[in-house]
């Protein structure tokens, strides 16, 4: 089975959502997995862990990459994400009966903090969280004040100040066209990708990278192809995922703010995984979020930003445990 992308479900207004599934299909236990910048829902490998587990594992592709239609402009990016979430939930389990992990990397973790912040009568399935995964997070930027003077140059131009300040949404457009050759074919994109997030590792990242490729049964090479393949789905059918990253970083989060969650919302852990040299999303942010999530844990990993995913079965483990 493909399991990358491989399902629709038809939503109001003629809008669909991608998605890929793994797993047992009854399962009690739901992850839903919400991808990073440049990515599309991918179930085709599970946790040995989440085997073990018999979960029932779901990765849509967020709103605007994809095949998933973009947030509609009559709605914002965190009511369409409560509404299309929830209705590919209750697709999947009628009964709502399920409880609910949800793990995220990077960009997704806007998108599962919008989800764990929600208040219920949005977000009715936020009571049945029973625990979010933050992988290499985003923090908020109305909440974290300076969450600017942390971030490296790369993450400053595509999501910093000048992205709410420079009229017509200049930097991403020009990013957009900067990028749209290499991403215009998977050769192109593998290209880009090693030089992007797999050159620079370290020998003791490439130690764990190896490892992790040895209980995966991942081939040398095959996880940048992967990537690379999914970088030119992301953005083969609309742009707007990428183009729209700007207003829904800075657009409130749907009012959430971790201090504020009520008693029951903030009982449910939360585990924010970071690595010490990720030079995309710095630790300062995950570390930010530790300090204010009431029931969080902070794990911090060597290695770049990559390497919070490769240790991700430990993760799983603690937590289901």
């Amino acid at each position: 089975m493909i399991h990358v992308e491989d399902k629709r479900l038809a939503l109001s207004g003629g809008r669909t959502l991608a998605y890929a599934d793994n797993g047992n299909t009854s399962s009690s236990i739901l992850v839903l997995f919400l991808h990073g910048a440049f990515a599309v829902g991918d179930a085709a490998r599970l946790s040995p862990v989440l085997l073990e587990k018999n979960v029932h594992f779901v990765a849509p592709s967020l709103p605007g990459w994809g095949r998933s239609s973009p947030a509609p402009a009559s709605s914002s990016f965190a009511t369409t994400l409560e509404t299309d979430i929830t209705a590919l939930i209750t697709h999947l389990h009628p009964q709502n009966n399920v409880k609910l992990y949800i793990c995220s990397y990077a960009y997704g973790c806007v998108a599962a903090q919008m989800l764990y912040g929600a208040p219920y009568d949005r977000f009715s399935l936020g009571r049945q969280i029973a625990g979010v995964v933050l992988v290499a997070p985003h923090s908020p930027p109305h909440c974290h004040k300076d969450y600017a003077k942390c971030m490296s140059w790369l993450t400053y131009l595509m999501a910093g100040p000048p992205t709410r300040y420079i009229p017509f949404n200049l930097v991403p457009r020009l990013a957009k066209y900067a990028m749209a050759n290499t991403l215009s074919s998977e050769v192109k994109a593998e290209v880009f990708v090693r030089n992007l997030l797999f050159d620079s590792m370290d020998e003791p990242e490439r130690e764990t990278f190896a490892r992790w490729r040895d209980l995966h049964g991942v081939a040398e090479g095959q996880l940048e192809r992967e990537m690379a393949r999914h970088f030119v789905r992301s953005v083969a059918q609309t742009w707007r995922g990428f183009l729209d990253i700007p207003a829904i970083y800075h657009s409130g989060w749907g009012g959430y703010h971790p201090d504020n969650l009520d008693e029951d919302q903030s009982r449910r852990p939360v585990f924010v995984v970071t690595s010490r040299g990720d030079d995309m999303i710095p630790m300062a942010m995950a570390e930010w979020l530790a300090a204010h999530y009431k029931n969080a844990q902070l794990k911090v990993f060597d290695g770049g930003h990559l390497s919070g995913l490769f240790h991700l079965d430990e993760i799983w483990k603690e937590l289901l445990e």
